[in-house]
């Protein structure tokens, strides 16, 4: 009987360990922290969006080789065997002799365009301004990274901050509950005031679970920024004051205009879509091309003797009418040119936004900060230190308070019952 109680109590408390590891938010492993480079270093690694760019980078960086080799002569080398049976009739022997037909060859063949129109040089202008715009599209998308994960990383570090706002301010609403009841018995506070103080603390500790909810939301959002699967804590990277630009408003908006990589990206897809349009153009010219080659053949298994011949010729091809195929590659290689404008007019003004919007945040955090400052030196309290009377024992602890100072007046009226040492002083 006492072993079944022993067994049934040691499988109770495997079930609540398990249930503690396995509903615990903190008790499946240590949470993880990160430095501010640390976590854009690893965001910049395991973020999808710069993979592929990354690969863009690469395609383009293909195009461009292909682009060059269209300059180079083509080589290709060939060879073929060949072995059959041959039946033929032996006069002397009168019969059908069973024989073979044997042949062996090799060939070597160059082909070079010599005149398209201009379109290899197009082409390869156009891949070199492709390759220049994945390169911007590259920058871009690591600095869109690189912002964002600042942005989580400051908004989970926000998150503690304000987490233990709230809990200070239940602590101070706490104390203040504490107060007036110690007023309430004393015929100094009403149940109002008591019923108003406990309101206040019931919003505090809403506060705080809404501050914990919001705290795990941005480490759990910063974990999936650097690739972690559960809550990352940001480390405070220490002195955050705001250093100046170096540059006017303007400089910084012309700078934005001139090199954003959203410009300079468009900038380089307009340059290959003028170069596109060049290309469509030049079917409108006859192409030409040299080609020459080197044969072997030989019926023996043997590169001794043999035959062999040579060859060299230059074509060129016009076409005529192919079905109006030329008129439309042109149109749409110049609509797609359009486009390619627009969009670079677009990316200009749409920088020169930004930069602005991003200017006045800078500014509006400036004055907050300042603001925030001032607040934390300005606001003055008034300390009230009670002692008894000689009509009334009152506890030392339960005479301490703290009133803001439009609260001084009724404060002042009510504690008629002791003498109070008013101390001013800075919170």
């Amino acid at each position: 009987m006492k072993k079944t109680e022993w067994v049934l109590r040691t499988r109770r408390a495997g079930i609540m360990l398990a249930g503690v590891l396995l509903f615990s938010p903190h008790g499946a492993r240590a949470q993880i922290s990160v430095t501010l480079d640390e976590a854009i270093q690893r965001a910049l690694e395991r973020s999808p969006a710069m993979a592929q760019q990354d690969q863009s980078v690469g395609n383009a960086a293909a195009s461009q080789r292909q682009a060059w080799g269209a300059l180079i002569p083509g080589l290709s080398a060939s060879s073929g065997a060949s072995l059959r049976s041959q039946s033929q009739f032996d006069p002397t022997t009168q019969r059908i002799v069973q024989g073979s037909s044997d042949s062996y060859s090799a060939g070597l063949s160059a082909s070079l365009t010599v005149f398209d129109g201009g379109r290899m040089f197009s082409n390869l202008t156009a891949a070199k301004a492709d390759y220049r715009a994945a390169e911007a599209r590259q920058e871009n998308q690591r600095n869109q990274v690189t912002l964002q994960t600042k942005q989580l990383y400051f908004s989970a570090l926000r998150q503690v901050d304000l987490l233990e706002v709230a809990r200070e301010r239940v602590r101070q609403a706490e104390e203040s509950l504490s107060m007036t009841r110690t007023r309430a018995l004393v015929g100094t506070a009403t149940s109002s005031d008591t019923l108003r103080a406990r309101l206040e603390l019931i919003n505090a500790q809403q506060a705080v679970l809404n501050a914990e909810t919001n705290t795990r939301a941005a480490q759990f959002a910063l974990g999936r920024q650097v690739g972690e699967s559960g809550p990352v804590q940001a480390t405070d990277p220490g002195d955050l004051s705001p250093t100046p630009l170096g540059f006017s408003d303007e400089e910084v908006l012309l700078l934005a205009e001139a090199e954003s990589p959203a410009v300079v990206a468009a900038a380089e897809a307009g340059l290959a879509a003028a170069k596109d349009v060049s290309i469509a153009k030049a079917a409108y010219l006859p192409s030409m091309s040299l080609s020459t080659g080197y044969n072997w053949a030989n019926q023996d298994r043997s590169f001794s003797g043999g035959t062999t011949s040579w060859s060299l010729s230059l074509r060129a091809s016009y076409p005529i009418f192919n079905g109006f195929s030329r008129e439309g590659s042109v149109d749409r290689a110049q609509f797609a040119q359009r486009v390619a404008r627009l969009q670079e007019d677009d990316a200009r003004l749409a920088a020169r936004e930004q930069a602005d919007g991003a200017l006045q945040s800078v500014y509006t955090a400036e004055r907050a900060i300042d603001i925030a400052q001032q607040g934390l030196a300005g606001p003055r309290r008034l300390r009230l230190t009670c002692r008894g009377d000689s009509h009334r024992a009152i506890p030392f602890s339960a005479c301490i308070g703290q009133v803001d100072n439009g609260d001084l007046n009724r404060f002042g009226a009510d504690l008629t019952f002791a003498e109070c040492l008013l101390e001013l002083f800075t919170s």
